[in-house]
């Protein structure tokens, strides 16, 4: 499989994807602009990413770490850090392999879902170490919850992501990796 990332225009997508997508769930989860930097995440696409964080069966997977990776831990700052890793090359496969499916509305639910997991862990409304039966669970629950934040948005494109992905019992892969590295 090529492994090939977005090209300019395609992350200027996933830019917009992730802008409309957190506003959209800081609006769900009622989050103001400051209460967001509790939230330590980072979404990056497959150019930033390590081999570890790669994977080619998921559109996005989930690594937490203790820290930021790359930065030095102080003792005021522990806590976990969520990177979701975007899976361009997975994203790019569906785009091309459905018509009726554009980059930017399955960005866009892919982002969502990501960000409702974020959240989540972070209010400890989920752990993140968990069997997989408690995975699936989390999994359902995450993605109904997508899908009903989705339907009600205006985007173009998005019902056909809906139709395509309604089904769809896992987005990600949730792995914790040690130290900051």
């Amino acid at each position: 499989m090529d492994r090939v990332a977005f090209h300019s225009e395609e992350i200027g997508v996933l830019a917009r994807a992730i802008e409309i997508s957190e506003d959209l769930i800081s609006d769900f989860y009622k989050i103001s602009t400051s209460e967001w930097k509790r939230y330590r995440y980072d979404i990056q696409g497959l150019k930033d990413l390590h081999g570890e964080e790669i994977t080619d069966i998921a559109f996005a997977q989930i690594r937490r770490y203790l820290r930021r990776p790359g930065d030095r831990m102080r003792g005021s700052d522990p806590g976990d850090f969520f990177k979701i890793c975007i899976q361009d090359h997975v994203i790019r496969r569906a785009v091309d392999r459905d018509p009726d499916i554009s980059l930017f509305p399955l960005t866009t639910y892919v982002v969502i879902h990501e960000l409702i997991h974020v959240v989540r862990f972070s209010k400890f409304l989920q752990r993140f170490d968990s069997t997989p039966a408690e995975q699936e669970i989390e999994e359902r629950r995450v993605h109904e919850l997508t899908y009903s934040l989705s339907q009600k948005s205006s985007i173009n494109g998005l019902p056909e992501v809906l139709a395509a992905f309604g089904n769809c019992r896992t987005m990600e892969n949730f792995l914790a990796a040690k130290g900051g590295d």
